[in-house]
């Protein structure tokens, strides 16, 4: 056996292992539950062992395993989403979740009617809301809000264009702000109004 197979484990540990907790909490936010994520984990550190010889920049890896995680993710669900990966946009359009809110009115006495809406949900809701989002969209939102990446990034790790990638978060925000308002709505943290003809 030849010393760089030998070496190769350890290197790959040392550069991979400071990332596990990372991987491992983007996977969660991505699937939204433990253990599919456990799995997508295991997936994508078998395919980063697998390419971890070509891997130019190993001082910093971060990028590259949340372009891997991320591929997994996508592998893993292609065949579920595929009919779903060009969302028609008339099923998008839809009026504007603030502007919803202040046209229903659904806390009448407050002065911050905006921020009580958003204060209905906490982390559990949040993350239920998110798993309504189609996977492409939930991907690309996550990327950019709760880990900071900028749409260069983004397309970079998913391989898309930069176009593709800012066409994918404004059409998952609309999709957000509709599915907040829904899971208020069925949830009963509002209550509908009888619709006005």
């Amino acid at each position: 056996m030849s010393e760089t197979a030998v070496r190769a484990p350890t290197e790959f540990e040392d550069v991979v292992g400071p990332h596990l907790q990372y991987l491992y909490a983007l996977a969660v936010h991505l699937c939204g539950h433990q253990t599919i994520a456990e799995d997508l984990v295991q997936d994508a550190l078998l395919r980063a062992f697998r390419g971890f010889p070509h891997l130019r920049n190993r001082e910093r890896p971060r990028l590259w395993l949340t372009r891997v995680l991320t591929c997994c993710l996508c592998d893993r669900f292609r065949a579920e989403h595929e009919a779903d990966e060009m969302l028609r946009l008339d099923s998008e359009a839809g009026p504007d979740l603030f502007d919803r809110i202040t046209e229903e009115d659904p806390f009448p006495y407050s002065d911050r009617v905006h921020l009580d809406f958003l204060d209905l949900f906490d982390d559990a809701r949040v993350i239920e809301v998110f798993q309504r989002l189609h996977p492409a969209h939930r991907t690309a939102l996550i990327l950019a809000y709760v880990y900071g990446y900028k749409a260069r990034e983004i397309a970079d790790i998913t391989g898309k264009s930069v176009g593709t990638v800012l066409a994918r978060l404004f059409r998952g925000r609309k999709q957000l702000e509709r599915e907040l308002w829904d899971y208020a709505q069925s949830t009963g943290l509002i209550t509908q109004k009888e619709a006005t003809a």
